[in-house]
């Protein structure tokens, strides 16, 4: 207690070298002052039914001075009293010690803010809420009790005699009202403001329950609390000071416009701050239920109707095939597949869903829904979207609201802007997150595309058949004879015109024909740009397909295919579907113009290790390890890859790609 005292004791001290103004002082020095005053064992009482009672008592006194002020007849039926516990016992003690810091003290911010340290340090052992509320208790406790005397003094004898201690009749007869009019009514109604503050200051304290983890905006308003708290204490501290004034008429009236002020810029904070609060307490309660929609057995109707609408949107979609509207209920008991996007995605990325849109619209099991992701629409994202809604043939969510959904699908299936496929069961279960690259590489040979399927693609079909295979006839035809396959290319014409001479001459060689060796060439760059780009597209999805198996030597291929995109040159070397070795332009190309020097091995050890043996010794003396760049694709990427050539952790570095898909320019100012 003595330490208390000689705190308070310091501020008087110092109070009169003008340092603790609060006008003055910032919320950081507010800050670091009364936190020295807080202690973290906590004194419990019923600070709820405290606070009902203040609130009954004020909202009472604030009207009978309307009343009496204005001349006004609003009646006190009006006001709704809140019931408290019944057992509630009132800390009456500590609200009179409280009042007494307050009253009869000299008017000034400086006193204000010394009064203020004084009661925080009394209640040193309540939480910053409490703190709030026992001050105004202790206020509402006067209050209360002088218009209660001003409202009864005319018709009770008792009434008239302790108003007449209390001083009301200075304050109330007909020539004070008179002059202090407008002081009055800016005192009651900066006693109406610092309730609501309080109030809110109250409701804030109840939802720190919630982890801020789900509701960030908690963290910066539960820091802010203890300064609100200072600023309610010491707005009444200074609210006392001129109840004193206006009831003594000793000293002189104070400005309370600044008090005011802060007041109103708090209340608005607040209610700012908790309406923040409550949305994201609202998402994140919806983010539970949709995790639980998915983890349970539900109708799949029932799931994508949460998923997707809001509570009072109409849900509807529109039906692509007969230009229709038709109701949500074309879904019920259906395999569903959501085609989720931006409204960036391009005919071409739209294409990849024709085949199976083709295969299952005669059956009635399998559905396809395209959800727009739009965060914010006009009327350019408006045409935009009719005109990629005509190139569907499936159903289309027409909703030009946000999905209520978004923050799970960014969240959950690592939606990340470009398109994704995630396959649903008629109960409503995730069968596949991602599907998307799945249909792109396999098409049909991998329907109904869940992971079971992928897994059952990822040991039956060789990736050089899906990639390269399904979009050109030739391929198509040597995979089948099981010939072998040179494919090439690389950003380097010069390159790529020594290596076609070299392979031209390698394929040819005598060695190799009178060995029953047929090789044929295929340079990927010399097809059009639509082959090109549907061939590293690819890539990319397999790559994403295979990112989180474990690694064989299939995706370590698939890691090194992606690698050489923007190289100078490279190789791969088929036997029908299956991968005999690839390598870097600068390797492979050594190892043809090379031939000379193990064309004899072929007869002794065989085609396949002799240029494996050969290519692996230009590599070690010429070893470079990969980088890859890898799209930022929907879903899930791994947070480590092994490089292929040396197997160390590579590192990761982000690049930044203008991901411009269409014909149109953005003016930039």
């Amino acid at each position: 207690m003595a330490a208390k005292h000689s705190q308070v004791s310091l501020f008087h001290r110092t109070s009169s070298e003008g340092e603790h103004n609060p006008l003055n002082m910032s919320d950081e020095q507010i800050l670091e002052q009364i936190y020295s005053t807080h202690v973290h064992s906590h004194t419990k009482f019923d600070v709820d039914s405290l606070f009902i009672l203040v609130e009954n008592t004020l909202r009472r006194s604030t009207l009978i001075v309307d009343n009496v002020v204005q001349g006004s007849k609003a009646s006190s039926e009006q006001v709704e009293d809140k019931i408290p516990q019944a057992n509630f016992n009132s800390p009456l003690c500590t609200l009179k010690q409280i009042y007494s810091e307050m009253s009869c003290k000299p008017q000034g911010e400086e006193i204000a803010h010394i009064t203020t340290m004084a009661i925080l340090v009394k209640l040193s052992n309540y939480e910053w809420d409490a703190k709030a509320v026992l001050t105004l208790a202790a206020f509402a406790m006067e209050y209360g009790e002088f218009w209660l005397l001003a409202q009864n003094q005319p018709t009770d004898p008792i009434a008239k005699s302790v108003a007449a201690l209390k001083g009301v009749p200075v304050l109330t007869r007909p020539a004070a009202l008179q002059k202090h009019r407008q002081a009055i009514t800016e005192l009651n109604n900066l006693v109406k403001t610092t309730l609501l503050v309080i109030e809110l200051i109250f409701e804030l304290e109840k939802l720190t329950t919630f982890d801020t983890k789900d509701v960030p905006a908690l963290l910066p308003a539960i820091e802010q609390i203890p300064v609100d708290v200072y600023w309610a204490i010491i707005t009444i501290a200074a609210i006392v000071t001129q109840t004193d004034y206006l009831t003594t008429e000793l000293g002189n009236k104070q400005d309370l416009s600044h008090y005011g002020q802060k007041m109103n810029i708090i209340l608005s904070k607040l209610r700012k701050q908790i309406m923040l609060c409550r949305q994201q307490i609202e998402e994140a309660e919806y983010h539970q239920r949709l995790r639980k929609f998915f983890q349970t057995p539900t109708e799949i109707m029932e799931v994508f109707k949460f998923l997707v609408y809001s509570k009072d949107a109409p849900q509807l979609l529109f039906h692509g095939a007969t230009k229709t509207t038709v109701e949500i209920t074309e879904l019920k008991k259906k395999h569903v597949y959501l085609l989720i996007s931006t409204l960036d995605i391009t005919e071409e990325e739209i294409s990849v869903l024709q085949p199976v849109y083709d295969s299952i619209k005669t059956g009635d099991q399998y559905k396809i829904v395209w959800i727009p992701i739009v965060e914010e629409w006009n009327e350019m994202l408006h045409k935009r979207f009719e005109f990629l809604k005509s190139k569907m043939p499936w159903y289309v969510v027409q909703h030009f609201g946000a999905i209520a959904g978004y923050k799970y699908i960014k969240e959950e299936w690592h939606f990340k802007k470009m398109p994704m496929v995630v396959v649903l069961n008629p109960q409503g279960k995730v069968q596949h997150a991602n599907a998307f690259h799945l249909i792109h590489v396999y098409g049909m040979k991998a329907f109904p595309f869940t992971i079971a399927d992928q897994e059952r693609i990822d040991r039956e079909i060789h990736w050089i058949g899906s990639v390269v295979g399904d979009n050109h006839p030739h391929i198509s035809t040597w995979i089948r004879e099981q010939k072998y396959i040179l494919i090439y290319g690389g950003s380097d014409k010069e390159w790529i015109h020594q290596f076609t001479k070299y392979a031209t001459a390698f394929a040819n060689d005598a060695a190799l024909k009178d060995a029953k060796i047929h090789i044929e060439l295929f340079c990927v760059e010399k097809e059009d740009k639509s082959f090109l780009r549907r061939f590293w597209s690819g890539i990319e999805s397999l790559f994403v397909t295979k990112a989180h198996n474990t690694v064989d030597a299939v995706t370590q291929e698939v890691q090194k295919m992606l690698s050489y995109k923007n190289e100078t040159g490279w190789a791969v070397l088929c036997k029908g579907s299956s991968v005999v070795m690839s390598g870097h332009g600068t390797t492979i190309l050594k190892t043809l113009a090379e031939f000379e020097k193990w064309k004899e091995d072929v007869v002794k050890k065989g085609f396949e290790p002799s240029f494996k043996e050969h290519h692996e010794r230009i590599r070690r003396t010429h070893h470079r390890c990969i980088h890859l760049e890898i799209p930022n694709a929907a879903g899930k990427l791994p947070e480590t890859i092994r490089c292929p050539e040396c197997g160390r952790i590579m590192e990761i570095f982000i690049s930044y790609k203008c991901n411009h898909r269409d014909n149109t320019s953005i003016a930039i100012n």
